[in-house]
This record gives structure tokens, C-alpha cells and sequence, in this order.
């Protein structure tokens, strides 16, 4: 039998757990908290990204930046640190199932 990496098994279980919350109706843990700035309906006039419906890819990418500091924010780089990887995936995909 061949051994796994450690770091191939750890991205395996991690796009799991980001499928299995993407394929769920239920929002994942901190997702709820996005729509205290982001619309969820698109009849908003908001000067505010709407995020619902949007590539997991882009918000990723977005949420990243904010993490690392690349991308400045007035509560996003604060907010963006307190997320890990795998929670910022899931809630990406999430939102990217919504409509």
C-alpha cells in the first residue's frame, strides 16, 4: 500500500468538507454573518458587494486578500483574519450556490 502525504490527505478532507457545505441548504458557521453588510437580495440598491451567487473562486480570492492584508478594507481585513482557510472555502462555495 502507497502512503499519502500528509498535505494531500489534509486538502482531500478540506474540499470534502467545502462540498458537503456547498451541497447543503443549511449555511455554513459564519456565513450568517455577511449578510449583516451583504445583501442577499438583489432588488438591494447597495453600494455593498452582493456575494450571493458569485464564483467561489472570486470570493476566495477576495476574502484571501483581505487575510493577508493585499487587499485594504474598513472591516474586512479584520473580519477576513478571524476565519480559517477551510471556513472561508466553504462559505465561498456556499454562496456561490445561492441565488
Amino acid at each position: 500500500m502507497r502512503a499519502t502525504s500528509f498535505p494531500a490527505a489534509v486538502a482531500v478532507v478540506l474540499a470534502s468538507i467545502a462540498s458537503e457545505a456547498a451541497a447543503s441548504p443549511v449555511a455554513p458557521a459564519g456565513a450568517s454573518s455577511c449578510t449583516g453588510c451583504h445583501a442577499a437580495s438583489p432588488g438591494v440598491d447597495t453600494p455593498i458587494p452582493r456575494i450571493a451567487g458569485r464564483s467561489a473562486a472570486e470570493t476566495v480570492a477576495q476574502m484571501q486578500g483581505f487575510k493577508t492584508g493585499q487587499r485594504k478594507g474598513t472591516v474586512m481585513d479584520r473580519l477576513a483574519k478571524g476565519y480559517s482557510d477551510a471556513e472561508i472555502q466553504a462559505i465561498a462555495e456556499w454562496y456561490a450556490q445561492q441565488k
